[in-house]
């Protein structure tokens, strides 16, 4: 294993352990949930054809506030226990930093997206069984793409004190194409409509992955360093 690699497994592991002792995000974003779940049912009551037509939208809606609720956490524990300037200080490409904390916050939202998932299922009685695959693509890129730019911009607006205004006016804008294209792509998922249907969705999706995912590499250091 590289010692780039190797960096970035430490920062993932510290992430996952700390978590485990605490159980502060996880609790909180199960937590959330389930709250919102309540609401979407609140506001479209039993009409099914209502549901099904908004389904792809609540689905990103309560995966985007879920995120929210993490990225912004991201590197809260660094900064509320003075360790900012063990991260400044670790030799080495501090890119291994961004793809550790990346790694760990794409962890938390599987865990939540697997909840809401079963949560929507159990509130709106929602086979997903026979749209799993396609569903799993969909959300993995999309994910992807939403955790790249969550994770740069928490460390943004780590040490800034309006953090918690800030994060969401700095972080909804800039998901704008990753949020478009996983809702319509799991439109056509959820239709029962082979994936190959939402391919340009897919593209468009892939390619803000890529961006996202270089220039996070490249501009971690000057974050962090700023």
């Amino acid at each position: 294993m590289s010692a780039y690699v190797r960096r970035a497994w430490m920062v993932v592991w510290k992430d996952i352990l700390t978590e485990r002792r605490s159980k502060e995000s996880l609790n909180a974003l199960v937590f959330f949930s389930l709250l919102l779940l309540f609401v979407f049912q609140f506001a479209l009551g039993p009409e099914r054809a209502r549901v099904e037509a908004a389904l792809p939208g609540l689905l990103w809606l309560g995966f985007i506030l879920s995120g929210l609720l993490a990225f912004g956490r991201t590197f809260l524990i660094e900064r509320e226990n003075d360790c900012w300037e063990g991260l400044v200080l670790t030799p080495g490409d501090k890119s291994a930093i961004y793809l550790g904390k990346l790694a760990g916050n794409v962890l938390v939202m599987i865990v939540v997206e697997v909840v809401l998932l079963a949560l929507f299922a159990v509130f709106f009685a929602i086979d997903f069984t026979p749209f799993l695959p396609g569903l799993a693509a969909v959300l993995a890129l999309g994910t992807l793409g939403f955790a790249a730019v969550g994770t740069l911009f928490g460390a943004v607006t780590a040490q800034m004190r309006a953090r918690e205004l800030l994060f969401p006016v700095l972080l909804l804008p800039a998901v704008v194409p990753v949020l478009l294209s996983s809702v319509s792509a799991t439109q056509t998922v959820l239709a029962g409509e082979p994936l190959a249907e939402a391919a340009a969705w897919l593209k468009l999706l892939a390619a803000a992955d890529l961006v996202y995912l270089v220039v996070g590499v490249l501009t971690f250091e000057f974050v962090l360093e700023g």
